[in-house]
């Protein structure tokens, strides 16, 4: 049923922590699978890993806040494999963190070029791609449980994660004639370097608050990833999908 033979995804940001979880779920469901990255050390040693498990792997360098990288990216990307199917807009980060009062425009800036302009600009190179083909696609953002919880001396990080899930429902009524299906994945706390360098405190804090008891592993980001690549999920659009083990419903 999830078989994605043929299939080709574009995963940005796929050289580490969330992107080559989902990049190592699409190429076991059979996928062959681009991922950008800036670092072309990092990209090669995922390229290396993916490719211990099958399929076909190219790795870019890429800066998705800089908007002629991308698109050279792009292009070559396009070069490599004929064409797309998917475009995983996995790249952000936390962003500039610090009490609301004391962030300047810069910050802010920053923040918003990170999580949202790339974004913007990746999905827009996805979708000229599909129309020019008159094609199929799905695009699909890392968003976060941060768009729905509150998170002190992060608001610009809650912000642009916010922001991304109503870009989504924009597009999934804009693109759905075209037969191109628009999606946010919502991620909990899950172990990555980054989540990990995080005060003992809050991590516990969060394991309490997941109803699971437990703290996602990156293997957690697989299957959702292939679902939202896949055909079955064709009637699904306009969706933020929370992937917490239940920490955005669990009052205490």
């Amino acid at each position: 049923m999830f078989d994605l033979g043929g299939h080709v995804a574009l995963v940005t940001g796929g050289n580490g922590g969330l992107g080559l979880a989902m990049a190592t779920g699409l190429v076991r469901a059979g996928a062959s699978v681009a991922i950008w990255g800036r670092s072309e050390e990092k990209n090669a040693a995922a390229v290396e890993a993916l490719q211990q498990i099958g399929g076909t792997t190219r790795s870019f360098v890429a800066d998705v806040t800089d908007q002629a990288s991308s698109a050279a990216a792009f292009e070559e990307t396009v070069a490599a494999f004929g064409h797309i199917d998917s475009c995983f807009a996995n790249a952000g980060g936390a962003g500039v963190r610090g009490a609301f009062v004391d962030l300047d425009r810069d910050s802010w800036t920053a923040t918003n070029d990170l999580n949202i302009l790339s974004v913007i600009d990746t999905f827009q190179l996805a979708t000229r791609h599909w129309l020019d083909r008159k094609a199929k696609g799905k695009l699909v953002v890392t968003s976060s449980v941060a768009a729905l919880l509150g998170l002190p001396n992060s608001a610009g990080y809650c912000l642009t994660k916010a922001a991304v899930t109503g870009l989504v429902r924009s597009l999934a009524v804009e693109l759905g004639p075209k037969s191109i299906q628009v999606n946010a994945i919502l991620p909990g706390f899950i172990e990555t370097e980054m989540s990990l360098n995080t005060p003992k405190a809050f991590q516990d804090a969060c394991r309490r608050r997941a109803a699971s008891g437990e703290i996602g592993k990156l293997e957690d980001m697989e299957g959702i990833a292939v679902y939202l690549a896949s055909q079955q999920s064709n009637f699904m659009t306009g969706q933020a999908l929370v992937l917490d083990g239940g920490h955005s419903i669990f009052p205490m």
